[in-house]
């Protein structure tokens, strides 16, 4: 593992802090003071690392999308580590991806981009532009590995871009009924939900 820098540590530090206090509270509650007391820096030391609080939000976002494809690629890979049939490959990561949640020790703490949505008129287009390739990349990625499946499976009759948004859609959603009703597994049961009915269309064709 790379030993981070005292700067690196203290950047982690503030993000760390932004992250659980905007997911709890909304970027408009998080102030600047409360991240400086709890990284126990100076308003000066926070401006040395961000700009000010919107780049902050807009770095924030970057490192949440990156590690999300990170998580991604990663599962996948395990996937097709496992089965050379596309489908099946696409199945397996799925329930790789239900496990993984299922093994979080609280109900998800919620979506950062989704969280920014919510307050969107807060940020500028920069950081909404941010969203939407977000949002697109997930899109795509998923996609990419419904096409491969189509390809196997010529008789299946689905529009491959409105499946991948259901996957996105499920996630997405999932977390906010996983925190409303407190209860983490909800979260890993749909996402396995959707894994069978992704069985059941290709299953058909």
């Amino acid at each position: 593992m790379v030993q981070l820098s005292k700067g690196e540590q203290t950047r982690k530090r503030l993000m760390d802090l932004a992250q659980e206090a905007i997911l709890q509270k909304g970027f408009a509650a998080t102030s600047i003071d409360e991240l400086t007391a709890g990284a126990d820096i100076t308003k000066s030391g926070f401006l040395y690392h961000f700009k000010d609080k919107t780049d902050l939000a807009y770095q924030l976002l970057a490192r949440h999308l990156e590690h999300h494809e990170e998580m991604v690629d990663s599962l996948l890979k395990r996937a097709d580590a496992k089965s050379d049939d596309p489908l099946e490959s696409f199945l397996i990561f799925l329930k790789l991806l239900a496990e993984m949640l299922d093994e979080l020790p609280h109900p998800h703490p919620g979506c950062l981009a989704a969280s920014y949505l919510y307050q969107d008129r807060m940020f500028d287009r920069n950081i909404r532009d941010l969203i939407e390739r977000g949002v697109m990349a997930w899109r795509t990625q998923f996609k990419a590995r419904l096409d491969m499946i189509t390809q196997h499976y010529s008789n299946a009759d689905v529009d491959t871009e409105v499946l991948a948004d259901f996957i996105s859609t499920i996630s997405e959603g999932s977390i906010v009924i996983s925190k409303a009703m407190n209860n983490k597994h909800i979260l890993a049961q749909q996402i396995l939900l959707a894994r069978d009915y992704i069985r059941r269309i290709f299953a058909q064709s």
